[in-house]
């Protein structure tokens, strides 16, 4: 072994030994995956389910009670039967329940002349994507009754224009498909950025910087040796929760795992350069670590497309994400996962992110040199 690997092998056993020593290094490694998938595969949804509907009947019958059963057997509704439309308004306006579906008195009678026969629906619109997808599943079990109704009678239901639905990717529309995937590339994104950036800070703040200086260490041996430790570290949280995605969560792997060690590998080591040059330009541990969670967490969580829907934000904003590394790692993510290999998709944030990496590199560089100024 000549001098060179001597020392880059000595830097990295003594920032291996540091991250033993620091026990929240390990647990921003290990234990936050564990707490986030849980969390976020558990305890966040964005599927609308057991939806509180107040169901009003003014003239019982066999028509509004068969319309009504049907949102009884539907796994998407509790409903709550009100005797009349302004108990069931005030029911709303305290949030007992989230939607009114309203049978007039005159429902059954126009339905069987062959008249339009209205259904009058309230919806809490507070929450605009809830209020949406609440009449759309109202309009979905009223057409489905229809139908039925229709086909009881002998009669053809006809409407200008009939919809087959194929859902691909993921068929039954769960949000936890969709989800955990993307969580992967936030957890990634904190071991990556927020560790990093404490460790050239560190070294300053406690003033062994100057004892690295004159070592025969060079400047890029030295960042190496810190990044290394760092790198296996974060791919083992990966692995963790590939494991975790795939086992607990049941979310389908449909590519090659040796792509998605690949594609991980490339976006931790983006993650990692960004953490190193917060850290190299702050020189301070709180402020690297605050500036680590405000251009690398928080932009990564609200503007990669992980929650939120980046084709449903303002322009300037989508042009905003075009900086987040995240952006293309949860969309290689989510085809790897739920796709399979989408080369198109793959190559081009693949080169996305390899462009991100030199520049990011090329900063690092400029901005490291061995002197104390």
């Amino acid at each position: 072994m000549n001098a060179r690997w001597r020392r880059l092998w000595g830097m990295v056993w003594k920032e291996s030994l540091q991250i033993l020593r620091d026990p929240s290094s390990i647990s921003i490694a290990f234990v936050m995956p564990v707490v986030l998938l849980l969390l976020f595969g558990y305890g966040v949804s964005l599927d609308a389910r057991h939806i509180l509907l107040g169901i009003v009947i003014e003239q019982p019958d066999t028509a509004s009670q068969s319309l009504a059963g049907t949102f009884d057997r539907s796994e998407f509704f509790r409903p709550q039967r009100f005797d009349n439309i302004q108990d069931a308004q005030q029911a709303l306006v305290n949030r007992r329940i989230d939607g009114i579906l309203w049978l007039r008195n005159n429902f059954s009678s126009r339905l069987l002349s062959g008249e339009i026969a209205p259904i009058g629906v309230f919806v809490n619109g507070v929450d605009s994507n809830q209020a949406n997808i609440t009449k759309g599943y109202i309009q979905g079990a009223w057409l489905a009754w229809l139908q039925h109704y229709s086909l009881s009678r002998g009669q053809q239901l006809k409407l200008p224009v009939s919809m087959e639905q194929r859902v691909w990717f993921n068929p039954a529309l769960s949000s936890r498909l969709f989800l955990v995937p993307g969580l992967i590339a936030i957890i990634m994104t904190m071991i990556g950025s927020l560790l990093t950036a404490m460790v050239v800070a560190r070294e300053w703040e406690r003033g062994t910087m100057e004892a690295l200086m004159v070592t025969p260490l060079h400047m890029g041996e030295m960042l190496a040796g810190k990044l290394i430790p760092y790198f296996v570290l974060g791919m083992g949280g990966m692995l963790l929760s590939v494991a975790m995605a795939t086992l607990l969560f049941e979310v389908p792997l449909l590519s090659p795992f040796w792509l998605l060690m690949l594609c991980s590998a490339l976006f931790m080591l983006v993650s990692l350069a960004i953490g190193l040059l917060i850290s190299i330009v702050t020189r301070n541990q709180f402020l690297a670590g605050q500036v680590a969670l405000v251009v690398s967490f928080l932009p990564s969580f609200l503007l990669s497309g992980f929650l939120f829907d980046i084709h449903s934000m303002p322009d300037w904003v989508q042009i905003i994400t075009y900086l987040v590394p995240a952006r293309y790692f949860v969309a290689i993510l989510q085809t790897l996962f739920l796709a399979g290999p989408v080369w198109h998709v793959i190559l081009v944030n693949v080169g996305a992110m390899l462009l991100m990496l030199f520049i990011l590199t090329a900063l690092v560089v400029k901005k490291s040199y061995k002197r104390l100024d």
